[in-house]
């Protein structure tokens, strides 16, 4: 990784905890600068259209391409922690949760603002209408390129925490499903804020998008503050 995406991914890690830790109507006014945004875009390799490449499959055992899901077994940040990676997002990017009581990882309770639909859920129990999102997908990945990685990049891609995974509410997880942004946007006044996670995933693992991807994010930038 170069330290241009390094310094990316950083600055990514802090504009997620203030657009996911504010309160609602002051999250997306501090989602990151226009300029920020754009850079990355522009740092993102452009493809005419998206290839369909056999072989992706996530059961395991079987295909297994991006390996078990949520591993802590991995090279990703927060790789041996301990907990899960559905567990580390969900510690991120829920406000106000509580641990378990004699667990290491498991919380419960808090306030998640959903990045994909705008809305606040109020949570309780064990998070089941929370879904943890790649936000560039991983059958997309496979598509674009990741199919010729080696396994271990692919498994730390799938668990990288600060540039892959974003906690979202799981109606909004299964309207994008897979789609690239051409395909699938957030709603307004989101739309930058996904725009940078999108291109700094990207452009952190080298991964393409079509020109009608990168189109898209650039008209969703202008939405982005000056700066």
């Amino acid at each position: 990784m170069s330290w241009a995406a390094v310094a990316i991914v950083v600055a990514l890690c802090l504009a997620v905890a203030a657009v996911l830790h504010g309160p609602a109507e002051e999250a997306v006014p501090g989602s990151p600068s226009m300029s920020d945004v754009i850079s990355a875009i522009d740092s993102v390799s452009e493809v005419f259209d998206r290839p369909d490449v056999p072989g992706y499959g996530r059961d395991c055992p079987g295909p297994c391409s991006f390996g078990r899901a949520w591993s802590d077994a991995t090279e990703a940040p927060g790789g041996g922690n301990g907990c899960s990676t559905r567990e580390d997002v969900l510690a991120r990017d829920i406000r106000g949760a509580e641990r378990v009581p004699g667990e290491h990882c498991a919380r419960t309770g808090g306030v998640l603002v959903d990045p994909y639909s705008g809305e606040e859920l109020v949570l309780a129990g064990t998070y089941q209408s929370v879904h943890i999102d790649h936000v560039y997908a991983l059958s997309a990945a496979w598509d674009m390129g990741a199919h010729a990685w080696p396994q271990e990049k692919r498994e730390r891609f799938a668990n990288d925490v600060d540039a892959n995974l974003l906690a979202v509410a799981g109606h909004a997880n299964m309207a994008k499903g897979d789609a690239l942004p051409s395909g699938w946007m957030p709603v307004e006044p989101w739309q930058c804020f996904y725009a940078w996670r999108v291109a700094v995933a990207a452009s952190t693992y080298d991964l393409p998008l079509t020109s009608a991807d990168l189109k898209q994010l650039r008209e969703s930038a202008r939405s982005c503050p000056d700066g």
